[in-house]
C-alpha cells in the first residue's frame, strides 16, 4: 500500500500524561503523518472517536476517571462494520492484563517506555492491515450491491415482460409503483420506505409470467377454474423473489403475496383480512386496482378517473383498507394517478 495512504490515516491517542502524547505526537509528525488527535483526558475519548473517526486508536490503560478497559468497551460500540485497531500503551507487561486487553479489543500492546522506531513499526502495520480490510470490504459491498442490482434489473424484466402480455405498454408496474409510493408518503411513512416501495411494487405482478397466454389474455370472464390458475400469480412470484437478503426483494416478495388480500378477509392467496394484511400489500392493493380500471386490457375497456375513484371509496373497508384509501384520495389529480 502506498506510504502517502498510510500517512493520511487519522491517529487518536489517549493518555494522560502530557509527556506521552507529547512524545508521539512529535515521532509521528516528523514520520509524516498529519491527522493526529489527542487527550489527556480519559472521559473525551469517546467523544473525540466519533468526532475524529480514527485509523487508529493509541490508548494507555492506566488513567484516572475511566481506565484504557473502560474506554475500550466504549470504543466497541461505536465502531463501523470494520474494528479500528486499537494499539495498547502500557507499563504493565504482565500475561493478565494482555489477555484482558485482548479480550477487550486491542489489537497490539506497546510496552513503556516507547521506542521510537517500534512505535513507527506498529503503527504503520496497523494501519496497513486496517486500509486493506476497509478496501477488502468496500470491494465486497460493492460486488454484493452489484450483484443484488443484477438480481433486480433481471426480475423488472421478468415483471415488465409478464405486463406486456397483457399490457401493450408496459407501463402498468411503473404506474402502480409510482402510486403506492405517493401514498406511503401520504400515510406518512419514512422516506426510505417510500423509496423501497417505489422499487419493489412494479414486482407485484412478476408471478404472471408463469400464468398461460390462454388465462391472461381470455377476452371473456374467466371460469372458476381458470381463476383459481390466476391466483398463482401471487404464490409463483413470491417464490420467484423468495430467499434475497436485498431489503427491496424482501419487500417486494411480500407485496406479491399479499397484493391481492383484502380488507374483508375475502381476498386471496391467504385470506387475510384487516391489519394481518401487510401495510404495502393493502397500498399497492389501491394503486393496482386504481390502475387496472383506468387502463385497458383485453377484457375490459378503462373506466373514467372519476369513476373508478369512486369504485375505489365505495370498497373502503371492503376490499380495501379505509385509512389507505383515504390517503389515496388526498394525492393531487397532477400526481402519477
Amino acid at each position: 500500500m502506498s506510504e502517502n495512504i498510510l500517512k493520511q490515516g487519522k491517529i487518536l491517542i489517549v493518555d494522560d500524561e502530557k509527556a506521552n502524547i507529547r512524545f508521539l505526537e512529535i515521532i509521528l509528525q516528523q514520520a509524516g503523518y498529519g491527522n493526529v488527535f489527542s487527550t489527556t483526558d480519559s472521559r473525551q475519548s469517546l467523544g473525540l472517536f466519533q468526532s475524529a473517526r480514527p485509523d487508529i486508536v493509541l490508548l494507555d490503560l492506566s488513567m484516572p476517571h475511566l481506565d484504557g478497559f473502560a474506554v475500550m468497551q466504549q470504543l466497541q460500540r461505536e465502531m463501523p462494520g470494520h474494528a479500528v485497531p486499537i494499539l495498547v500503551l502500557t507499563a504493565d507487561a504482565t500475561l493478565a492484563t494482555r489477555h484482558k486487553a485482548l479480550k477487550e479489543g486491542a489489537r497490539d500492546f506497546l510496552t513503556k517506555p516507547l521506542d521510537e522506531i517500534e512505535v513507527l513499526l506498529r503503527i504503520n502495520n496497523l494501519l496497513e492491515t486496517h486500509f486493506h480490510s476497509v478496501v477488502l470490504e468496500d470491494k465486497v459491498r460493492e460486488r454484493t450491491q452489484d450483484l443484488e442490482k443484477a438480481q433486480l434489473e433481471t426480475l423488472q424484466r421478468l415483471a415488465l415482460a409478464a405486463e406486456y402480455r397483457d399490457d401493450d405498454t408496459g407501463l402498468h408496474t411503473k404506474r402502480v409503483g409510482l402510486v403506492a409510493s405517493c401514498i406511503a408518503e401520504a400515510l406518512g411513512l419514512p422516506a426510505i420506505q417510500v423509496d423501497l416501495i417505489l422499487r419493489a411494487a412494479p414486482l407485484h405482478d412478476v408471478g404472471k409470467i408463469g400464468i398461460t397466454d390462454l388465462i391472461l389474455l381470455k377476452p371473456g370472464k374467466l371460469t372458476d377454474e381458470e381463476f383459481t390458475t390466476m391466483r398463482q400469480h401471487t404464490t409463483i412470484g413470491a417464490g420467484m423473489l423468495s430467499g434475497s437478503t436485498s431489503p427491496w426483494l424482501r419487500l417486494a416478495e411480500e407485496i406479491a403475496i399479499s397484493h391481492h388480500e383484502r380488507w374483508d378477509g375475502k381476498g386471496y392467496p391467504n385470506g387475510l383480512a384487516g391489519n394481518k394484511i401487510p401495510l404495502v400489500g393493502r397500498i399497492v392493493a389501491v394503486a393496482d386496482v386504481f390502475d387496472a380500471l383506468t387502463n385497458e386490457r383485453p377484457y375490459k375497456k378503462a373506466w373514467q378517473v372519476p369513476a373508478a375513484l369512486a369504485e375505489i371509496e365505495s370498497q373502503a373497508g371492503k376490499q380495501f383498507d379505509e385509512r389507505v384509501v383515504k390517503a389515496f384520495l388526498t394525492l393531487p389529480r397532477e400526481a402519477p394517478v
